[in-house]
């Protein structure tokens, strides 16, 4: 056979994805006492915080900043677990697994039915170029870019903006947006939403009756503190120096799981609270993998090592990222999307002259 062919082509990816399903397949057994764990400690921690943030306010509301980002941090948390869920990889139990995920889906304001369609159409085409869209940050190309309506461009520069981007919109998304269906959900995925949302209602109207309307305001702002972190936590996991992107016809799922989504090496106690997701290179090889054996997963083989490892201080330029350049394959900015345009602009002219 021509090691060059399709067919050979086809054969080692064939044998590669064997290969790593080999690895991978000791971590994806989940674990129903390491879950119970995992959910008892999570819950009363955050119970534990809220207590003290409701004493606090007896105080002062300023007494209380510091507990609010502990909330939100842990509702991040509690999100992971309800991302787990929504892969079947938490519980051993599938039931479990769905009455588990409705629940967190309420403190988390999140519907789980709805949610899990979305985040998989995510995992089937993460850094495919030809099928963005759904469950992703919106990233255009330069050549996108520079040919879209002003309009268009407007609309980019602002979703695209920091502030926006990692304050506003996040808090916008989990409190408004996750109440309403994407287009094509289905009746029971529309159903499930809507069950969501009355326990979110259920939730909110309790917590005003038991503690007053300052219970309602906590919520919120702990609410900020979890969308605003995770937001960025998805972001820095496929947007960074490096990142794979391909045509469709030329795009690859381990090569995309292992290039298109970085390590994101945390301290411990951030590793605590993001649930470990920043192991997320192993999480799209393998969404199977819990939370609780993605660490020990990442450190059995030497095939995550070649994963983008990104720190807290590495990962902060990443922020300057808005476009994809495909002749170049990488994320500029938009002053060097000008000069791309620009060095056009000049070709066109010499071979005019």
């Amino acid at each position: 056979m021509n090691p060059t062919s399709p067919q050979a082509a086809k054969e080692r990816h064939k044998a590669e994805v064997a290969r790593w399903k080999k690895i991978v397949a000791p971590f994806e057994k989940p674990s129903a006492s390491r879950a119970i764990w995992q959910l008892v400690s999570t819950l009363g921690a955050y119970l534990i915080t809220w207590a003290l943030m409701w004493w606090m306010l007896q105080a002062s509301w300023w007494f209380t900043l510091p507990f609010i980002v502990i909330s939100g941090m842990i509702m991040t948390r509690i999100f992971v677990l309800f991302h787990d869920c929504c892969h079947g990889s938490f519980l051993p139990s599938n039931r479990a697994n769905r009455i588990i995920g409705y629940l967190l889906g309420v403190l988390v304001f999140t519907p789980y039915r709805h949610w899990r369609w979305e985040h998989s159409v995510h995992h089937a085409h993460a850094g495919d170029l030809d099928r963005r869209g759904v469950g992703d940050v919106w990233t255009m190309t330069v050549d996108e870019y520079q040919a879209a309506h002003w309009f268009t461009r407007l609309k980019y520069r602002l979703i695209r903006n920091p502030f926006l981007l990692f304050l506003v919109f996040p808090v916008l998304l989990f409190v408004i947006r996750e109440r309403f269906p994407s287009k094509g959900a289905s009746k029971d995925i529309l159903r499930a939403l809507w069950l969501t949302n009355f326990g979110i209602g259920v939730m909110v109207a309790v917590g005003v009756w038991l503690l007053g309307w300052q219970y309602a305001v906590l919520l919120v702002a702990s609410m900020s503190v979890a969308a605003s972190f995770g937001v960025w936590l998805f972001y820095v996991q496929h947007q960074y120096e490096g990142v794979y992107w391909e045509r469709h016809h030329h795009w690859e799922y381990t090569s995309a799981a292992l290039l298109g989504s970085s390590y994101y090496d945390l301290p411990v106690v951030l590793d605590w609270f993001s649930g470990n997701i920043g192991y997320h290179h192993v999480h799209h090889l393998s969404s199977k993998v819990p939370n609780y054996n993605l660490k020990r997963c990442h450190e059995s083989h030497e095939l995550f090592k070649k994963s983008k490892v990104l720190t807290l201080k590495s990962s902060l330029s990443c922020a300057k990222f808005r476009l994809w350049d495909e002749r170049n394959r990488e994320l500029v900015g938009y002053g060097r999307a000008r000069e791309i345009a620009a060095d056009e602009v000049a070709a066109k002219a010499g071979k005019a002259a």
